[in-house]
Protein backbone atom coordinates (compact mmCIF):
# COMPACT_ATOMS: atom_id res chain seq x y z
CA UNK A 1 0.00 0.00 0.00
CA UNK A 2 1.39 3.29 -0.80
CA UNK A 3 1.15 6.75 0.56
CA UNK A 4 -1.31 8.00 -1.59
CA UNK A 5 -3.83 5.17 -0.38
CA UNK A 6 -3.69 6.19 3.16
CA UNK A 7 -4.42 9.28 2.86
CA UNK A 8 -7.85 9.17 3.93
CA UNK A 9 -6.56 8.03 7.42
CA UNK A 10 -4.27 10.54 7.78
CA UNK A 11 -5.80 13.11 9.20
CA UNK A 12 -7.45 10.39 11.86
CA UNK A 13 -3.49 9.79 12.96
CA UNK A 14 -3.01 13.69 13.40
CA UNK A 15 -6.27 13.66 15.64
CA UNK A 16 -5.42 10.88 18.13
CA UNK A 17 -2.35 8.79 18.90
CA UNK A 18 -4.64 5.99 19.54
CA UNK A 19 -5.47 5.27 15.71
CA UNK A 20 -2.03 4.12 15.32
CA UNK A 21 -2.24 1.30 17.59
CA UNK A 22 -4.81 -0.70 15.28
CA UNK A 23 -3.49 0.26 12.16
CA UNK A 24 0.29 -0.99 13.24
CA UNK A 25 -1.42 -4.39 14.31
CA UNK A 26 -3.78 -4.78 11.12
CA UNK A 27 -3.84 -8.01 8.97
CA UNK A 28 -0.55 -8.21 7.14
CA UNK A 29 -3.17 -10.56 5.23
CA UNK A 30 -5.31 -7.95 4.27
CA UNK A 31 -4.54 -6.10 1.41
CA UNK A 32 -6.26 -2.82 2.32
CA UNK A 33 -4.50 -3.17 5.88
CA UNK A 34 -1.31 -0.71 5.61
CA UNK A 35 1.85 -1.77 6.37
CA UNK A 36 4.32 -0.70 9.31
CA UNK A 37 6.40 1.44 6.74
CA UNK A 38 3.04 3.01 5.64
CA UNK A 39 2.56 3.75 9.39
CA UNK A 40 5.67 5.29 9.71
CA UNK A 41 5.95 7.04 6.34
CA UNK A 42 2.28 8.67 7.55
CA UNK A 43 3.43 9.61 11.05
CA UNK A 44 6.32 11.51 9.42
CA UNK A 45 4.34 12.95 6.64
CA UNK A 46 2.03 14.20 9.94
CA UNK A 47 4.94 15.47 11.65
CA UNK A 48 5.98 17.33 8.45
CA UNK A 49 2.23 18.56 8.32
CA UNK A 50 2.50 19.91 12.13
CA UNK A 51 6.07 21.93 11.29
CA UNK A 52 4.37 23.74 8.54
CA UNK A 53 1.67 24.75 10.88
CA UNK A 54 4.18 25.97 13.79
CA UNK A 55 6.22 27.58 10.92
CA UNK A 56 3.13 29.59 9.58
CA UNK A 57 2.54 30.02 12.97
CA UNK A 58 6.14 31.43 13.90
CA UNK A 59 5.56 33.94 10.95
CA UNK A 60 2.42 35.02 11.82
CA UNK A 61 3.92 35.44 15.41
CA UNK A 62 6.83 37.61 13.79
CA UNK A 63 4.38 39.47 11.44
CA UNK A 64 2.49 40.57 14.51
CA UNK A 65 5.97 41.64 16.10
CA UNK A 66 6.73 44.03 13.47
CA UNK A 67 3.12 45.84 13.12
CA UNK A 68 3.82 45.83 17.03
CA UNK A 69 7.35 47.62 16.48
CA UNK A 70 5.99 49.49 13.61
CA UNK A 71 3.10 51.21 15.43
CA UNK A 72 4.52 51.74 18.44
CA UNK A 73 7.72 53.94 16.54
CA UNK A 74 5.33 56.12 15.27
CA UNK A 75 3.43 56.74 18.34
CA UNK A 76 6.45 57.25 20.30
CA UNK A 77 7.26 59.82 16.97
CA UNK A 78 4.16 61.20 17.22
CA UNK A 79 4.06 61.82 21.35
CA UNK A 80 8.07 63.26 20.73
CA UNK A 81 6.85 65.69 18.68
CA UNK A 82 3.81 66.39 21.09
CA UNK A 83 6.37 66.80 24.21
CA UNK A 84 8.70 69.11 21.77
CA UNK A 85 5.74 71.00 21.00
CA UNK A 86 4.59 71.48 24.43
CA UNK A 87 8.67 72.76 25.37
CA UNK A 88 8.54 74.93 22.66
CA UNK A 89 5.14 76.65 23.25
CA UNK A 90 6.92 76.89 26.84
CA UNK A 91 9.46 78.30 25.66
CA UNK A 92 8.19 81.02 23.65
CA UNK A 93 5.86 82.36 27.05
CA UNK A 94 9.66 82.22 28.26
CA UNK A 95 10.49 84.62 25.82
CA UNK A 96 8.26 86.87 26.04
CA UNK A 97 8.29 86.69 30.01
CA UNK A 98 11.74 87.67 29.44
CA UNK A 99 11.13 90.63 26.63
CA UNK A 100 8.49 92.05 29.08
CA UNK A 101 10.45 92.09 32.08
CA UNK A 102 13.37 93.60 29.53
CA UNK A 103 11.19 96.56 28.71
CA UNK A 104 10.27 96.94 32.26
CA UNK A 105 13.57 97.67 33.23
CA UNK A 106 14.41 99.90 30.22
CA UNK A 107 11.66 102.26 31.60
CA UNK A 108 13.21 102.06 35.33
CA UNK A 109 16.38 102.68 33.99
CA UNK A 110 14.60 105.75 31.57
CA UNK A 111 13.31 106.93 35.06
CA UNK A 112 16.58 106.89 37.07
CA UNK A 113 18.29 108.47 34.19
CA UNK A 114 15.52 111.54 34.99
CA UNK A 115 16.09 111.40 38.31
CA UNK A 116 19.67 111.32 38.65
CA UNK A 117 19.68 114.07 36.16
CA UNK A 118 17.66 116.16 37.92
CA UNK A 119 19.38 115.74 41.26
CA UNK A 120 22.65 116.57 38.99
CA UNK A 121 21.39 119.78 38.06
CA UNK A 122 20.13 120.69 42.07
CA UNK A 123 23.81 119.34 43.37
CA UNK A 124 24.70 121.94 40.50
CA UNK A 125 23.25 124.92 41.34
CA UNK A 126 23.90 124.46 45.30
CA UNK A 127 27.44 124.11 44.91
CA UNK A 128 27.51 127.31 42.67
CA UNK A 129 26.08 129.30 45.41
CA UNK A 130 28.38 127.63 47.80
CA UNK A 131 31.50 129.01 46.33
CA UNK A 132 30.40 132.75 46.14
CA UNK A 133 32.42 134.30 48.49
CA UNK A 134 29.61 136.96 48.37
CA UNK A 135 27.24 134.72 50.10
CA UNK A 136 28.83 135.17 53.41
CA UNK A 137 27.97 138.69 53.45
CA UNK A 138 24.98 138.68 52.10
CA UNK A 139 21.90 140.49 53.21
CA UNK A 140 20.30 137.31 54.41
CA UNK A 141 23.72 137.10 56.66
CA UNK A 142 24.87 134.07 58.70
CA UNK A 143 21.45 132.22 58.81
CA UNK A 144 21.04 132.37 55.13
CA UNK A 145 24.12 130.36 54.72
CA UNK A 146 23.38 127.72 57.24
CA UNK A 147 20.45 127.14 55.04
CA UNK A 148 22.12 127.25 51.75
CA UNK A 149 25.05 124.44 53.50
CA UNK A 150 21.86 122.50 55.04
CA UNK A 151 20.64 122.22 51.81
CA UNK A 152 23.55 121.50 49.77
CA UNK A 153 24.48 118.62 52.00
CA UNK A 154 20.94 116.91 51.51
CA UNK A 155 21.63 117.71 47.90
CA UNK A 156 24.50 115.38 48.00
CA UNK A 157 23.27 112.72 50.18
CA UNK A 158 20.26 112.20 47.57
CA UNK A 159 22.86 112.10 44.81
CA UNK A 160 24.63 109.41 46.39
CA UNK A 161 21.39 107.47 46.60
CA UNK A 162 20.15 107.95 43.17
CA UNK A 163 23.63 106.94 41.77
CA UNK A 164 23.00 104.06 43.72
CA UNK A 165 19.52 103.77 42.23
CA UNK A 166 20.60 104.34 38.65
CA UNK A 167 23.76 102.06 39.01
CA UNK A 168 20.97 99.15 40.18
CA UNK A 169 18.52 100.06 37.33
CA UNK A 170 21.56 100.20 34.28
CA UNK A 171 22.27 96.25 35.95
CA UNK A 172 18.89 95.42 35.90
CA UNK A 173 18.53 96.53 32.76
CA UNK A 174 21.52 94.61 30.86
CA UNK A 175 20.69 91.66 32.88
CA UNK A 176 16.85 91.55 31.72
CA UNK A 177 18.68 91.91 28.11
CA UNK A 178 20.66 89.13 28.05
CA UNK A 179 17.74 87.16 29.96
CA UNK A 180 15.81 87.92 26.59
CA UNK A 181 18.33 87.47 24.20
CA UNK A 182 18.80 84.17 25.88
CA UNK A 183 15.01 82.77 26.23
CA UNK A 184 14.85 83.70 22.47
CA UNK A 185 17.70 81.76 21.36
CA UNK A 186 16.41 78.75 23.44
CA UNK A 187 13.07 79.45 21.78
CA UNK A 188 14.36 79.54 18.41
CA UNK A 189 16.33 75.87 19.44
CA UNK A 190 12.94 74.72 20.76
CA UNK A 191 11.15 75.92 17.99
CA UNK A 192 13.91 73.77 15.47
CA UNK A 193 13.62 70.84 17.94
CA UNK A 194 10.13 71.00 17.21
CA UNK A 195 10.10 71.15 13.77
CA UNK A 196 12.77 68.39 13.34
CA UNK A 197 10.09 66.06 15.56
CA UNK A 198 7.12 67.05 13.30
CA UNK A 199 9.40 65.79 10.32
CA UNK A 200 10.61 62.48 12.24
CA UNK A 201 6.69 61.97 13.19
CA UNK A 202 5.54 62.53 10.14
CA UNK A 203 8.14 60.40 8.67
CA UNK A 204 7.42 57.17 11.23
CA UNK A 205 3.61 57.60 10.75
CA UNK A 206 4.13 56.91 6.85
CA UNK A 207 6.35 54.27 7.31
CA UNK A 208 3.88 52.67 9.80
CA UNK A 209 0.84 53.06 7.49
CA UNK A 210 2.84 51.26 4.56
CA UNK A 211 4.46 48.58 6.54
CA UNK A 212 0.54 48.16 8.17
CA UNK A 213 -0.61 47.63 4.80
CA UNK A 214 2.37 45.14 3.75
CA UNK A 215 2.20 43.16 7.26
CA UNK A 216 -1.74 43.08 6.36
CA UNK A 217 -1.31 41.35 2.71
CA UNK A 218 1.48 39.39 4.54
CA UNK A 219 -0.61 38.15 7.33
CA UNK A 220 -3.71 36.95 4.48
CA UNK A 221 -1.30 34.97 2.90
CA UNK A 222 0.14 33.29 6.00
CA UNK A 223 -3.48 32.76 7.38
CA UNK A 224 -4.62 31.29 3.72
CA UNK A 225 -1.34 28.77 3.82
CA UNK A 226 -2.50 27.93 7.47
CA UNK A 227 -5.93 27.54 6.64
CA UNK A 228 -4.71 25.19 3.32
CA UNK A 229 -2.70 22.77 6.20
CA UNK A 230 -5.14 22.84 8.72
CA UNK A 231 -8.21 21.92 5.97
CA UNK A 232 -10.49 24.72 7.28
CA UNK A 233 -11.52 27.80 5.47
CA UNK A 234 -9.68 31.10 6.31
CA UNK A 235 -12.05 32.78 7.82
CA UNK A 236 -12.19 30.17 10.84
CA UNK A 237 -8.26 30.10 10.28
CA UNK A 238 -8.37 33.68 11.00
CA UNK A 239 -10.81 33.44 13.72
CA UNK A 240 -8.67 30.46 15.35
CA UNK A 241 -5.46 32.69 14.91
CA UNK A 242 -7.35 35.58 16.66
CA UNK A 243 -8.70 33.37 19.77
CA UNK A 244 -5.06 31.81 20.06
CA UNK A 245 -3.26 35.18 20.05
CA UNK A 246 -6.16 36.71 22.67
CA UNK A 247 -5.35 34.33 25.01
CA UNK A 248 -1.50 34.70 24.59
CA UNK A 249 -2.40 38.40 25.34
CA UNK A 250 -4.05 37.42 28.31
CA UNK A 251 -1.63 34.79 29.44
CA UNK A 252 1.19 37.64 29.11
CA UNK A 253 -1.47 40.40 31.11
CA UNK A 254 -1.10 37.78 33.70
CA UNK A 255 2.40 37.47 33.76
CA UNK A 256 2.66 41.14 34.04
CA UNK A 257 0.76 41.30 36.95
CA UNK A 258 2.33 38.24 39.25
CA UNK A 259 5.61 39.90 38.36
CA UNK A 260 3.75 43.07 39.36
CA UNK A 261 2.08 42.17 42.40
CA UNK A 262 4.09 38.78 43.59
CA UNK A 263 2.26 39.18 46.87
CA UNK A 264 -1.20 40.65 46.04
CA UNK A 265 0.03 44.31 46.56
CA UNK A 266 0.69 46.90 43.88
CA UNK A 267 4.15 47.74 43.06
CA UNK A 268 5.19 50.71 41.54
CA UNK A 269 7.82 51.32 38.36
CA UNK A 270 10.84 52.70 39.24
CA UNK A 271 11.66 56.38 37.34
CA UNK A 272 15.43 57.75 37.53
CA UNK A 273 13.94 61.04 35.72
CA UNK A 274 13.50 64.56 37.55
CA UNK A 275 10.17 66.54 38.19
CA UNK A 276 9.20 70.11 36.38
CA UNK A 277 7.34 72.42 38.90
CA UNK A 278 4.54 72.34 35.92
CA UNK A 279 3.88 69.57 33.96
CA UNK A 280 1.61 71.56 31.78
CA UNK A 281 4.19 74.05 31.42
CA UNK A 282 7.57 72.77 31.83
CA UNK A 283 10.70 74.46 31.72
CA UNK A 284 11.96 75.12 28.11
CA UNK A 285 14.76 73.39 28.28
CA UNK A 286 13.99 70.30 30.00
CA UNK A 287 11.50 67.49 28.63
CA UNK A 288 8.48 67.09 30.24
CA UNK A 289 8.87 63.92 33.09
CA UNK A 290 6.35 62.89 35.21
CA UNK A 291 7.37 61.66 39.33
CA UNK A 292 7.36 58.00 39.91
CA UNK A 293 3.61 57.00 41.61
CA UNK A 294 4.01 57.00 45.19
CA UNK A 295 3.11 53.63 46.44
CA UNK A 296 2.19 55.18 50.03
CA UNK A 297 -0.37 57.48 49.29
CA UNK A 298 -3.28 55.14 49.67
CA UNK A 299 -6.33 54.58 47.69
CA UNK A 300 -6.60 58.06 44.96
CA UNK A 301 -9.77 60.17 45.01
CA UNK A 302 -13.01 59.16 42.79
CA UNK A 303 -13.50 60.66 39.55
CA UNK A 304 -14.27 63.66 39.77
CA UNK A 305 -17.97 64.39 38.08
CA UNK A 306 -16.30 65.59 34.58
CA UNK A 307 -15.36 62.18 34.61
CA UNK A 308 -18.88 60.81 33.32
CA UNK A 309 -18.52 64.31 30.42
CA UNK A 310 -15.33 63.19 29.57
CA UNK A 311 -16.32 59.51 28.52
CA UNK A 312 -19.45 60.63 26.91
CA UNK A 313 -17.32 62.82 24.66
CA UNK A 314 -14.83 60.11 24.04
CA UNK A 315 -17.99 58.26 22.96
CA UNK A 316 -18.97 60.67 20.54
CA UNK A 317 -15.77 61.21 18.93
CA UNK A 318 -15.77 57.28 17.84
CA UNK A 319 -15.10 56.54 14.45
CA UNK A 320 -12.86 59.78 13.85
CA UNK A 321 -9.85 59.82 11.93
CA UNK A 322 -6.44 58.99 13.57
CA UNK A 323 -3.85 62.66 12.62
CA UNK A 324 -0.90 62.98 14.73
CA UNK A 325 -0.53 66.12 16.66
CA UNK A 326 -4.26 66.55 15.92
CA UNK A 327 -6.59 68.02 19.02
CA UNK A 328 -10.09 68.00 17.59
CA UNK A 329 -12.39 69.34 16.43
CA UNK A 330 -12.58 66.13 13.82
CA UNK A 331 -9.05 64.40 13.91
CA UNK A 332 -7.13 62.90 16.69
CA UNK A 333 -4.23 61.55 18.00
CA UNK A 334 -4.04 59.65 21.47
CA UNK A 335 -2.99 62.32 23.89
CA UNK A 336 -5.28 64.79 22.20
CA UNK A 337 -8.37 62.81 22.32
CA UNK A 338 -7.45 62.44 26.10
CA UNK A 339 -7.39 66.01 26.30
CA UNK A 340 -10.35 66.98 24.40
CA UNK A 341 -12.18 64.57 26.66
CA UNK A 342 -11.09 66.00 30.25
CA UNK A 343 -11.48 69.11 28.71
CA UNK A 344 -15.04 68.75 28.25
CA UNK A 345 -15.28 67.08 31.82
CA UNK A 346 -13.30 70.22 33.12
CA UNK A 347 -9.87 69.67 33.71
CA UNK A 348 -6.99 70.76 31.63
CA UNK A 349 -4.49 68.70 30.43
CA UNK A 350 -1.44 68.61 27.98
CA UNK A 351 -1.39 67.85 24.51
CA UNK A 352 1.27 64.72 25.55
CA UNK A 353 0.79 61.96 27.05
CA UNK A 354 4.08 61.91 29.51
CA UNK A 355 2.80 65.06 30.54
CA UNK A 356 -0.53 63.92 31.10
CA UNK A 357 0.27 61.42 33.81
CA UNK A 358 2.61 63.70 35.66
CA UNK A 359 -0.13 65.95 35.98
CA UNK A 360 -2.78 63.09 36.87
CA UNK A 361 -2.87 60.40 40.51
CA UNK A 362 -1.08 57.01 39.32
CA UNK A 363 -3.11 54.05 40.38
CA UNK A 364 -3.31 50.51 40.08
CA UNK A 365 -5.00 48.62 37.33
CA UNK A 366 -7.98 47.24 39.95
CA UNK A 367 -8.62 51.26 41.20
CA UNK A 368 -9.64 51.93 37.09
CA UNK A 369 -12.86 53.49 36.60
CA UNK A 370 -14.47 55.60 34.05
CA UNK A 371 -12.72 58.75 32.95
CA UNK A 372 -9.42 57.24 34.07
CA UNK A 373 -6.41 57.01 31.78
CA UNK A 374 -4.68 54.06 30.66
CA UNK A 375 -0.86 54.18 29.58
CA UNK A 376 1.71 52.54 27.21
CA UNK A 377 5.37 53.28 27.50
CA UNK A 378 8.62 51.01 26.20
CA UNK A 379 10.05 50.44 29.70
CA UNK A 380 9.74 50.97 33.68
CA UNK A 381 10.36 54.57 33.56
CA UNK A 382 6.69 57.10 33.03
CA UNK A 383 9.23 59.14 30.57
CA UNK A 384 9.11 56.61 27.78
CA UNK A 385 5.12 56.57 27.57
CA UNK A 386 4.02 56.46 24.23
CA UNK A 387 0.08 55.89 24.58
CA UNK A 388 -2.63 56.96 26.22
CA UNK A 389 -6.26 55.93 26.41
CA UNK A 390 -9.38 56.57 28.66
CA UNK A 391 -10.74 53.77 30.40
CA UNK A 392 -14.51 53.65 29.84
CA UNK A 393 -15.44 50.54 32.36
CA UNK A 394 -16.02 47.18 31.70
CA UNK A 395 -12.60 46.47 30.63
CA UNK A 396 -12.75 48.27 27.68
CA UNK A 397 -10.87 51.65 26.54
CA UNK A 398 -11.46 54.67 23.95
CA UNK A 399 -8.51 55.71 22.01
CA UNK A 400 -7.13 57.20 18.88
CA UNK A 401 -4.67 54.28 18.11
CA UNK A 402 -2.39 54.81 15.38
CA UNK A 403 -2.53 56.18 11.59
CA UNK A 404 -4.82 54.82 9.04
CA UNK A 405 -7.33 53.45 12.20
CA UNK A 406 -9.24 55.93 13.96
CA UNK A 407 -11.16 56.65 17.64
CA UNK A 408 -12.44 53.29 18.27
CA UNK A 409 -13.63 50.99 21.52
CA UNK A 410 -11.64 48.25 22.35
CA UNK A 411 -10.42 45.80 25.08
CA UNK A 412 -7.90 47.41 27.44
CA UNK A 413 -6.23 44.09 26.89
CA UNK A 414 -6.61 44.41 22.94
CA UNK A 415 -2.84 45.06 22.26
CA UNK A 416 0.31 44.74 24.37
CA UNK A 417 -0.27 45.46 28.24
CA UNK A 418 -0.20 48.65 29.87
CA UNK A 419 1.64 50.06 32.21
CA UNK A 420 0.86 52.70 33.77
CA UNK A 421 -2.71 53.96 35.32
CA UNK A 422 -3.18 57.63 36.64
CA UNK A 423 -6.40 59.39 37.53
CA UNK A 424 -6.64 63.22 36.31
Amino acid sequence: MRPAAVTGWLAALALTAAAAAPIANADPSDPSSPSRSDVREARHHVQRAQDTVASVRAALASANDDLNAAEIASMQAAEAYNGALLRAQAAKRHERAAERASRRADRELARQKEVYGNTLLSSYDAGAGLDAVSGLMSADGLDGLIDRTTAAGMVQDSLQVQRDDYRRAADAAADAAIRASDAADTADDAADQARQARDDARSAADLAESTVASIADRKDRLLGRLAHLQGVSVRLARQRQEALEQQQREDQQEQQAQQDAPDGSTTTPDDDSSTPADPATPDPGTPATPPAPDSGSGTPPAPSGGAAAAVAFARAQLGEPYVWAADGPDSWDCSGLTMGAWAAGGKSLPHYSVAQYAASTPISRDQLQPGDLVFWSSSSSPSSIFHVALYVGDGMIIHAPRPGRGVSLDSIDYWIPPTFYARP
